[in-house]
């Protein structure tokens, strides 16, 4: 026939039946002049959250799709093509991961409590003001001091290594062995420098409670340790209204000492009974070099500070517990760039913002606390902003440069010191070199996103 069959009613046959559409859940778009589009509107969700066409496959397979199906309705000859098919229609729109817990959040109590520790302990020496005489003594007590710091800040960080590395247990074996060896040699130290008097004895009992202390603070118990204060501070406290006489007083301060002592020996031993040590390669000794180092110059800049002005030193030890909330609050922040941060430059310069807000508002409450203790601001800005900044460098792991440019900074101004040079000035200019040198290597290393990992 060379053309088509024209049927009318009551011409030949009748119509055949025409079944209708099927019924369907969903309508079919307006737009959709392809059955992939009508196959790619149903399956927009899942596809959409697809990272790689076969997984589209693997969508459609689990769906029935067969391959009859693929080669007659959708015209594709194989379910990969039309898996890629899809893939190419449907906008990539990846769901946002719940938030996940900021292991770096400040725990405001635990800073507090830190704080506390940190500033207490200077009451001691309003209590015991009138136990030592002289140079000698004092000179005695800053030589102890400048030990006790220097060792247990190397002593700390080969603990917290041994906790990290082979559990409590290990931690507590060293500072079983490093504590009491710390206090003998600082109470020596203390001896050697100011010769036999109360200046000798006060030094071994500051060696003693620094050991403790530091103890304390490594096995996390604060609260211990602020209790331990308790006879200080009431004695302290009298002194305002009715100075207690020297037996009242030194009985006080052996007391705090006493009490530090055995709850740091508690502490210890149930760091011991804790288990046995887990199995885990403790890096050597040297890795806690640096650590005692920047102690060192940190307690000699301390001291460079405390003989021109002691007033600013009682504001940088208030103000310690608020410099590591800080810290924590740093890495806190660094971590939100990292998940809000795309590119490598992004994270750079949010990076940078968190450590100039950081830096800033510790520097600006180390401000408002010179300006309410009447001293100057420029020394002890610079000096605050020299330890807050070495101190974020060794939360990164990065010791060495923080230890290298403080102790460069505290052999520069103790030799301006010692010759007879104006204090003011060079401390200013040691301080703010130092405090750049740091920020700067700061902003070096923890601008790229391999140091927060």
């Amino acid at each position: 026939m060379s053309g088509p069959l024209r049927l009318l009613p009551g011409d030949g046959d009748a119509l055949p039946d025409i079944p209708g559409p099927r019924a369907r859940t969903r309508s079919r778009p307006s737009w959709a002049e392809d059955p992939i589009d009508e196959l790619a509107e149903r399956l927009v969700e899942q596809v959409a959250t697809a990272v790689h066409p076969y997984e589209v496959a693997a969508l459609l397979e689990s769906d029935g799709l067969t391959g009859e199906q693929i080669t007659k309705r959708y015209a594709r000859p194989d379910l990969f093509t039309l898996a890629e098919d899809l893939y190419a229609r449907v906008p990539r729109l990846y769901p946002e991961p719940p938030p996940a817990p900021d292991p770096w959040r400040p725990d405001h109590l635990r800073c507090a409590l830190r704080g506390l520790v940190f500033a207490l302990p200077g009451l001691a020496y309003v209590l015991g003001a009138g136990l030592w005489h002289g140079t000698a003594d004092v000179s005695g007590l800053i030589a102890s001091a400048l030990a006790a710091w220097a060792w247990n800040q190397a002593l700390s960080h080969r603990a917290y290594l041994r906790i990290a590395a082979e559990g409590k247990a290990a931690a507590g074996r060293t500072l079983r062995l490093g504590a009491p060896a710390g206090a003998l040699g600082a109470a020596v130290t203390g001896l050697v420098v100011s010769g036999p008097g109360t200046g000798a004895a006060f030094a071994a009992g500051q060696s003693c409670y620094l050991a403790a202390a530091s103890v304390l603070l490594v096995l996390g118990r604060e609260r211990a340790l602020l209790l331990t204060l308790l006879p200080v501070t009431a004695g302290a406290g009298a002194v305002l209204v009715w100075p207690p006489p020297p037996p009242l007083a030194l009985g006080l301060l052996l007391a705090t000492v006493t009490l530090a002592i055995l709850a740091a020996a508690h502490a210890v031993r149930n760091a011991v009974r804790s288990g046995s040590m887990a199995a885990g390669a403790t890096p050597g000794l040297p890795r806690s070099l640096p650590y005692g180092l920047f102690g060192l110059a940190a307690g000699v800049l301390a001291a460079l500070a405390g003989s021109h002005d002691p007033r600013s030193v009682v504001v940088l030890t208030l103000s310690m517990g608020f410099a590591e909330w800080l810290l924590y609050r740093y890495r806190s922040l660094a971590l939100a760039a990292l998940r809000a941060s795309t590119t490598s430059r992004g994270f750079t310069l949010r990076a940078g913002r968190a450590l100039a807000y950081c830096l800033g508002a510790y520097l600006a409450v180390l401000g408002i606390g010179s300006l309410v203790a009447g001293t100057g601001p420029a020394p002890l800005l610079g000096l605050g902003a020299v330890l807050w900044t070495a101190l974020l460098l060794q939360a990164f792991s990065q010791a060495w440069t923080p230890a290298a440019v403080t102790l460069a900074a505290a052999a520069l101004e103790a030799a301006a010191h010692f010759a007879g040079l104006p204090s003011g000035p060079a401390q200013v200019i040691c301080r703010t070199a130092a405090a750049a040198v740091l920020v700067a290597a700061a902003c070096r290393m923890l601008g790229r996103p391999t140091a927060h990992r």
